[in-house]
């Protein structure tokens, strides 16, 4: 059929419904996890799982692509789980979801693209490492007393560490063999077959929480719906729709080069809303793009919808029928596939060309990495952009030039490189010479722009200068919305429109 040729390409089936198990398996501890950790049931995170992800491969814009219930937005959500509860939680989650439809419907994923590359490189090495971190919760089980967690030790430890061991060598080595099984659920399947054949006595699944449970319900969130409501829940669900669109977009943008296509922003945005507007009437916590699913996915040559769309329903399946099958997988499996999840995602040729970028760029990319792992990923972005920012606008300030020369009829011309803008409006200031200068000075913008307020004030203050000593100013090679930004510069500004030529304002209407 045409249309579902278009939508779902040219797949392989076998590979992406297998693709599809492998990465359901790894939803499972990851949304038990962090449902404990926003401090809700287990059941809360795995319906969060299984509607984003079914949501999002469905209608989003990246095949590919695996959401679900992720550690960064469960730690925003403990506060105010523990203040208001789980129904303000569901409430918020809906309000996130609306946001984040109004961001992709004003198309505000584009801005993406602003991200620097050592922020990406950075944002992709710190969440390696929070991911690689977050595994060691899976060596704790509850004391003896009950009193909390406690580190496993002895002859338990060493048999974990030996599975995990086991789960990432075969992992490792299975596709050098062959490519049609995915070799991270081929290990899954081979530590489990193992453990239960010898009964080893190791941690499971079963030991983290039940998954078993029914459909999930709908229901609106039991809150009042007046502005105290509102007031409390919109700030969290601002902070959430932030951070879920950042980290969905960041990821969107690593499986676009992993998989050398292009995914679109916007879309995602709108199908991430309206997954967690879902997620919120049917009792989930939310959720966004997963970097290490997403990686396990696509290792596994999955490309198309069909994966993300059979690990939802996998995940479902867990939740109504498999429950008991799924509980006794050795949690050492998951751990393992998501430390060589861990190993394939830390850039490690950032190390090689730390010393080969300017130092700036390998400032901004350790300072990301560092920030990840101690706040999270919107407080890393949001302070990498701002420095890469900061250093691009210095840089740019220190570069503008101004090449001099008097023409045969006396008249002095100053050719003007680099941009207009409050930083270089300084240094573009000390480059003229009003009480030295003949009577008619031409400032030729051929090779500048005037970017914003500062520059039209910096004109201004030339102008006066000029002016105050009987001197004329005519500028040169205006752009047209350069000319439209000088319209009310003043009587003694001459914008020679003869000799300009036309600039075209790009626009990108893409994604």
């Amino acid at each position: 059929m045409p249309i579902f040729k278009k939508y779902f390409g040219s797949p392989n089936y076998r590979l992406e419904v297998l693709a599809g198990l492998t990465v359901a398996l790894a939803l499972v501890p990851e949304a038990v996890a962090f449902a404990f950790v926003a401090g809700v049931e287990p059941l809360v995170g795995l319906y969060a799982a299984f509607i984003v992800c079914f949501i999002t491969s469905v209608f989003g814009g990246r095949p590919g692509m695996i959401s679900g219930a992720t550690g960064a937005l469960a730690v925003v959500m403990v506060s105010l789980v523990a203040e208001h509860g789980v129904s303000y939680l569901f409430a918020t989650v809906i309000l996130m979801g609306i946001l984040q439809m109004l961001m992709g419907f004003l198309k505000l994923g584009k801005f993406i693209r602003l991200v620097p590359e050592p922020v990406i490189f950075g944002f992709v090495n710190g969440l390696a490492i929070v991911i690689f971190l977050a595994q060691f919760s899976q060596f704790k089980v509850p004391s003896v007393d009950g009193s909390g967690m406690e580190w496993i030790w002895g002859y338990e430890l060493f048999l974990m560490a030996g599975l995990i061991l086991l789960t990432m060598i075969i992992t490792y080595a299975l596709p050098k063999f062959t490519k049609k099984f995915p070799s991270s659920l081929a290990a899954i399947l081979i530590v489990s077959s193992i453990s239960l054949l010898f009964n080893l006595p190791t941690k499971t699944v079963g030991d983290l929480a039940s998954i078993s449970g029914g459909l999930p319900s709908f229901a609106f969130p039991s809150v009042p719906w007046n502005l105290e409501t509102l007031e409390i829940i919109f700030p969290y669900a601002l902070i959430l729709a932030g951070i879920g669109l950042i980290e969905s977009l960041l990821t969107l943008t690593l499986v676009d080069e992993l998989t050398e296509t292009r995914g679109q922003g916007n879309r995602e945005c709108v199908a991430q809303g309206a997954a967690n507007v879902v997620t919120g009437f049917f009792g989930g916590m939310g959720g966004c793009a997963m970097i290490g699913q997403s990686i396990i996915n696509v290792s596994s040559g999955a490309r198309t919808r069909i994966s993300g769309i059979a690990a939802a329903l996998f995940l479902l399946f867990f939740v109504l029928f498999g429950a008991q099958l799924i509980e006794q997988v050795p949690v050492a499996a998951l751990v393992g596939v998501m430390f060589m999840v861990c190993i394939g995602t830390f850039e490690w040729t950032s190390f090689k060309i730390l010393h080969r970028i300017p130092k700036s760029d390998a400032l901004i990319l350790i300072l990301v990495s560092v920030l990840t792992v101690v706040f999270d990923l919107a407080v890393a972005v949001i302070a990498g952009v701002i420095l890469a920012s900061l250093v691009f606008a210095w840089q740019s300030a220190i570069r503008i030039r101004a090449r001099k020369f008097i023409d045969n009829d006396g008249v002095k011309h100053y050719e003007i490189w680099g941009p207009l803008f409050f930083a270089s409006v300084a240094r573009f200031l000390e480059k003229f010479d009003p009480s030295g200068d003949p009577k008619v000075v031409v400032i030729d913008f051929k090779e500048s722009r005037i970017v914003d307020h500062s520059g039209i004030e910096a004109l201004q203050k030339i102008t006066d200068r000029y002016l105050k000593v009987e001197k004329k100013v005519r500028l040169k090679h205006l752009s047209a919305d350069c000319r439209r930004l000088l319209a009310n510069a003043g009587p003694m500004i001459e914008v020679n429109v003869d000799e300009d030529p036309h600039y075209g304002v790009v626009t990108d209407k893409l994604g």
